[in-house]
């Protein structure tokens, strides 16, 4: 048990902030010591079972990875989009030991397996490399997202290993072996659910390429050069039509074989316990309080305290996204906050807090206030939200997170075959994937061709124009659309950030309009003067003593960062300078690691 228990426990060799000699004393790294592991089908399940208990998404990393995006607000935003902070190599993280452990992991995982091969049948060990080679495209893919041009190893590093002191691969080779990754797991990753039951399989695989080839084929199409480099892509391997098929492929595998179906209760994704009942989820992170299980999380708690969480709000635009029930975008969104939810999209209900909604507190149930101590915006977030009372003080949520569903795919198909070759999406494609979340929504299904029917939404179309991506090409309306369904499907499920990545839009998220900071809601100047009414309470604005141009709400004085656009009316605004610059669409690498290898070279625009 003591060598296996070391199976575990080994880490990566190289591009750390430690030196070779450090490393070799603390632990050995050219043979795992169990030399009687990887022998059998139980072997290879409790070694991938040390991989999804260490790696598995988190809620907090699912349920928060939105805090900061373009369509939401926090008073404790990251340090990399503030002016002040000087965000450089020197404090950028991520190259580790911790940080390449889990590719040295996966790598351990394909070199020993090889003694079982005698031992368990073809399909078995075909399915087990195919979950090492899932979890290697896994963590390559995060590489790529935050650095770029990363190393590509595929063995287990020995101590006079050339690649410990190489440099970096090209972006475009590095994501053709994740391709080539996922496809091995696709082909071989088993498809029996009730054997391999919220584990790799070939259906979680599939769901994944389908992300991972539409990130990285819109990515190529809207960025016209390696962020790494400022070169022009190569075009040596997969071009971004070819990744775009990919997804294509991949998504339409799960729509047409995975026996999958969308669950007619949106809200109850996010807050049950049992989603494995749901066929819609094909991978989740499973919590439960019951049973004798003590396995919860906190996002309750996160979304409704000023304690525990980035104080994150929805904001204006967010709010915009969001058409009516019959299927048209909003006429204006200078409506008092009580009507701003009438006869709109029902998810809108169901991810922010609207007039109805209850909550128990003190014993009591009753209408559920707002609270400016953590709200930004006026708005505020019910999504992942669980009304018990315990949740708001000891955070002891059981809502299960998913991490891959149906709706994710559809919206994943229909994106990459509207993007492919410019558009190739079809009136039947949108039914089967836009068209479906809307009917499930209870949203009247237009088809944006439709010139008869289909109402151009002038907001949504100027809100896009501001990014820095979107004169690359003219964006259709079907394109329009589909990003505007992957908000109101997806927010808050950590895809956000990505997007806008992809999209070439970043600079969203520190865009703002005439003044530095989030746009809430809509005041009049009767509001302003006598207090805005919500769920029945009254909220009031006082003129700040230091400034009589800022606003304190409610009983509080001690924020009064709020202005308003007009004067005494109009929109609420809460003020908070962030930058973004084309260099930071991927990370540095940190000083530590240069400092070890100056081969690894710095990526464009961070060189000191």
């Amino acid at each position: 048990m003591k060598n296996i228990i070391r199976l575990f426990a080994i880490g990566a060799v190289a591009f750390t902030g430690v030196s070779c000699e450090d490393f070799l004393s603390a632990d050995p790294v050219n043979r795992v010591s169990a030399e009687a592991f990887f022998v059998s089908e139980s072997d290879l399940q409790l070694y991938c079972n040390g991989l999804l208990e260490s790696y598995c998404p988190s809620a907090n990393t699912i349920g928060m990875g939105d805090s900061y995006t373009d369509l939401t607000a926090s008073k404790s935003g990251t340090d990399y989009y503030k002016p002040g902070a000087a965000w450089d190599a020197g404090k950028q993280t991520g190259w580790d030991v911790g940080d390449w452990r889990s590719i040295r992991r996966a790598n351990i995982m394909l070199r020993d397996m090889v003694r079982a091969k005698e031992n368990v049948s073809e399909a078995v060990y075909n399915h087990y490399e195919g979950v090492a080679r899932f979890w290697r495209a896994y963590f390559y893919y995060s590489k790529v997202k935050t650095f770029g041009n990363v190393p590509w190893i595929d063995h287990v590093l020995d101590v006079d290993d050339a690649l410990l002191y190489a440099g970096r691969d090209d972006r475009e080779y590095v994501m053709s072996k994740v391709l080539e990754d996922l496809n091995f797991a696709c082909t071989y990753c088993s498809t029996d659910t009730k054997t391999y039951k919220n584990v790799i399989n070939r259906w979680v695989a599939l769901a994944f390429k389908s992300r991972v080839c539409l990130f990285e084929g819109t990515y190529r199409k809207y960025h016209k050069v390696n962020p790494s480099t400022n070169q022009p892509w190569n075009n040596k391997y997969e071009s971004a039509d070819d990744f775009l098929q990919e997804a294509v492929d991949a998504a339409n595998t799960i729509m047409t074989k995975a026996g999958l179906k969308l669950h007619n209760d949106y809200h109850a994704l996010f807050t049950t316990s049992a989603l494995g009942d749901i066929n819609e989820v094909i991978w989740y992170r499973e919590y439960k309080t019951s049973d004798g299980l003590n396995v919860w999380n906190d996002l309750t708690l996160n979304y409704n305290t000023s304690t525990a969480s980035q104080k994150v709000s929805p904001t204006k635009a967010l709010m915009n996204m969001y058409l009516t029930t019959d299927g048209t975008p909003i006429e204006s969104d200078q409506v008092p906050m009580s009507k701003e939810f009438e006869g709109r999209d029902p998810r809108l209900s169901q991810t922010v807090h609207a007039p109805g909604h209850e909550w128990t507190y003190g014993g009591v149930t009753g209408p559920k206030p707002l609270n400016f101590t953590h709200v930004v915006t006026g708005y505020m977030f019910m999504k992942w939200s669980q009304e018990f009372e315990n949740n708001y003080t000891t955070g002891r949520g059981d809502n299960s997170v998913p991490i891959f569903r149906l709706g994710e795919v559809l919206l994943n198909y229909a994106e990459a075959k509207a993007e492919l070759n410019n558009g190739s999406l079809s009136q039947e494609d949108w039914n089967l994937t836009v068209g479906a979340l809307r009917d499930r929504a209870g949203v009247k299904n237009i088809w944006p061709e439709d010139t008869a029917n289909y109402k151009p939404d002038q907001w949504l179309i100027d809100y896009y124009a501001q990014a820095e991506g979107a004169a690359i090409t003219n964006l259709s309306n079907t394109i329009l659309e589909i990003r505007r369904e992957r908000v109101t499907e997806l927010i808050l499920e950590n895809l956000r950030v990505d997007d806008l990545y992809r999209w070439h839009c970043a600079n969203l998220i520190a865009l703002r309009d005439t003044e530095k900071g989030w746009k809430g809601v809509y005041l009049s100047a009767d509001e302003v003067k006598n207090g805005m009414e919500f769920n029945g309470y009254t909220y009031t604005f006082t003129a700040a003593d230091t400034n009589p141009n800022n606003y304190c709400i409610g009983t509080s004085m001690s924020d009064n960062n709020w202005t308003l656009t007009d004067g005494d009316h109009g929109y609420l605004v809460y003020h908070e300078d962030l930058r973004f610059d084309e260099r930071m669409y991927v990370r540095p690498i940190p000083s530590a690691a240069l400092s070890l290898n100056t081969n690894l070279g710095q990526n464009y625009g961070w060189e000191q």
